[in-house]
């Protein structure tokens, strides 16, 4: 009886240790030999937490939100696709109001600086802005646009935890990219 107990003892332990690296794992983006890969609803749950966002333009005079970030990444695609409702408010009147709504895609790049994802190279695809008949002006432009280079520059899409960083060890990442939907980082020696 004694052996049974503990047999049953071991085995739970064996099962809760395979669940906790389990979570583990899909909490920080699954780490398999030489690549990391993050799916589409890990990088959206970043993106979550950090949206939305507020900019005033023109010494305030313009102010405009981003809202309601939408991460995908289409079958076969080498880019991810990020759709955001965009609100434009002018002398203070409430940006918080989605107007319109704009498409972009992107690759993706790490920066060691941040320990994070950022956009590359991305594209603007689509802008539908109903209150300004359907097309932007050179104000709106000017501030999507400006807010994008800032954006790829400075904030990661995702940022790596300190377990994922731990779990590197003094492997450096070599290349990240878009295959299979999926983000994969490769790392190197």
């Amino acid at each position: 009886m004694h052996l049974k107990k503990l047999l049953l003892i071991a085995g739970l332990l064996c099962i809760g240790l395979v669940l906790s690296a389990c979570s583990t794992l899909n909490a920080v983006g699954a780490l398999l030999g030489n690549q990391v890969t993050f799916t589409a609803p890990e990088l959206q749950q970043s993106l979550d937490r950090r949206f939305p966002r507020d900019y005033d333009k023109l010494g305030g005079l313009v102010s405009v939100s981003l809202m309601n970030p939408r991460l995908s990444i289409p079958p076969g695609a080498t880019r991810l696709r990020l759709d955001f409702d965009l609100g434009i408010a002018a002398l203070g009147g409430n940006s918080r109001t989605p107007d319109g709504r704009f498409t972009l895609t992107s690759a993706l790049r790490y920066d060691p600086a941040t320990r994070g994802l950022h956009l590359m190279e991305p594209s603007i695809e689509r802008v539908d802005i109903p209150s300004l008949g359907g097309v932007m002006n050179d104000t709106a432009r000017g501030a999507l646009n400006r807010w994008l280079v800032d954006y790829a520059r400075e904030e990661p899409v995702y940022r790596f935890d300190d377990s994922l960083i731990g779990r590197l060890g003094s492997r450096r990442i070599a290349e990240t990219r878009i295959e299979q939907g999926q983000v994969v980082v490769h790392l190197g020696n």
